[in-house]
């Protein structure tokens, strides 16, 4: 199975969003595990919207950068919003 440099590139920034934002928002390895899942699922999501709506801000090749990190955005602060409402319950 070869990969695309596109899907490479992609792989490598939604990992590092989910990353960054353990990093600003803490927790425990689940919490990481959880956040870099989120960062590629609104990378994703936000690249599909990107296409759907043919949006070409920040585009590297056939990736949406604005679209997929705004998605990214978008996932992991409600991931890292909805975790602290149940760990605080």
């Amino acid at each position: 199975m070869v990969f695309s440099p596109a899907f490479a590139l992609a792989f490598i920034l939604s990992t590092s969003y989910g990353a960054m934002a353990h990093l600003v928002l803490g927790g425990d390895g689940r919490r990481l595990a959880v956040l870099i899942v989120a960062g590629w699922v609104g990378f994703a999501i936000g690249q599909a919207i990107g296409q759907i709506m043919e949006i070409h801000v920040l585009a590297v090749g056939p990736l949406n950068l604005f679209t997929a990190s705004l998605g990214t955005l978008i996932a992991t602060l409600t991931s890292g919003l909805l975790a602290v409402r149940r760990t605080s319950i």
